[in-house]
């Protein structure tokens, strides 16, 4: 039985957003709530392995996205030389 009462403020958008949400899922705001408060609190083991999974690949991934972005830089850098060059021949540099 539920004797508890804990009360929040909110705006009132963000009161209205949650009634949309709780009306969606055919409950009460404070069913909604509650169920929210329950179920966010801990992952399931599928749940923690598909997490370390993404984590790995994540972090796999990041090298080879720096060195992407190493490579783009050299690229832009080279190329913005080029043109300062081809204006300073031109006679239209600064």
């Amino acid at each position: 039985m539920q004797t508890e009462r804990v009360t929040i403020l909110m705006t009132p958008a963000k009161k209205a957003e949650l009634a949309a949400r709780a009306a969606a899922q055919h409950m009460s705001i404070g069913q909604y709530i509650r169920r929210k408060v329950d179920d966010d609190d801990d992952l399931t083991p599928d749940q923690e392995a598909e997490l370390a999974l993404l984590v790995r690949e994540v972090n796999a991934a990041i090298p080879k996205m720096a060195e992407s972005l190493d490579q783009m830089i050299k690229t832009v850098r080279s190329t913005r030389e080029g043109i300062e060059s081809t204006l300073r021949q031109l006679g239209n540099a600064e």
